[in-house]
């Protein structure tokens, strides 16, 4: 089968452009507790990365029992603050594959504008996604829905059929495939090759190579 070629090139946000997602499993894991839900490592690496607001409250509220309060996480806001400012930097070999791309890119983040912008700003990446960052806050559901990728598609002018997604999770690479688009799932992070494979994606282990994968 003949593949459209590449016209737009969506990234994922945490895990993807910015080395973030070790830095919130970790913190993650002591503000879960701290209300009552215990998770090990590996449980909130396989909930957690990629998920929307909605769905991490979910799954806590589960573990621990009962509802929490609608602003359950603000008095932990600074906690994830004080260790992506000291420690956040951007994704090993992303800036050599954003330099070689021939196609336009954009960014499309279950994460907030807020969190979005700051994260890139921390890892130096801001100026190279100015006014083409996209938030599930923009669209009726995140990830694993596809509105959010079919928004930023529609937005930049692109059929889904000829955009590539780089995620790291499985729910961004099960929103890619639900938009109709081809999905890469980057298992140099924390997310398990296995758990990114299916039809329609190509997983890699060094983001250096992603260039090389795509059909331009």
């Amino acid at each position: 089968m003949t593949l459209d070629p590449v016209e737009l090139v969506i990234f994922d946000c945490d895990g993807v452009l910015v080395d973030s997602e070790r830095l919130y499993c970790r913190v993650d894991r002591e503000v879960f507790a701290s209300v009552g839900a215990v998770f090990t490592e590996a449980e909130v690496v396989e909930y957690f990365v990629g998920s929307s607001h909605d769905m991490l409250t979910a799954i806590v509220e589960e573990r621990r029992g009962g509802p929490l309060e609608p602003d359950w996480q603000a008095p932990f806001k600074q906690r994830y603050e004080d260790v992506l400012d000291a420690e956040l930097t951007a994704v090993e070999g992303v800036t050599d594959v954003l330099d070689a791309l021939r196609v336009p890119y954009c960014l499309a983040s279950n994460g907030s504008h807020t969190s979005i912008r700051k994260n890139l700003g921390r890892a130096g990446l801001l100026d190279r996604f100015e006014g083409r960052m996209f938030s599930a806050r923009d669209v009726a559901r995140g990830k694993p829905a596809p509105d959010l990728f079919l928004h930023a598609a529609a937005t930049m002018g692109v059929a889904p059929e000829r955009c590539a997604v780089v995620e790291d999770s499985p729910y961004g690479v099960q929103a890619a495939r639900a938009a109709g688009m081809r999905a890469f799932g980057y298992c140099g992070g924390l997310t398990r090759a296995d758990r990114l494979m299916g039809p329609g994606t190509v997983v890699f282990d060094d983001m250096r190579e992603l260039v090389g994968l795509l059909v331009m």
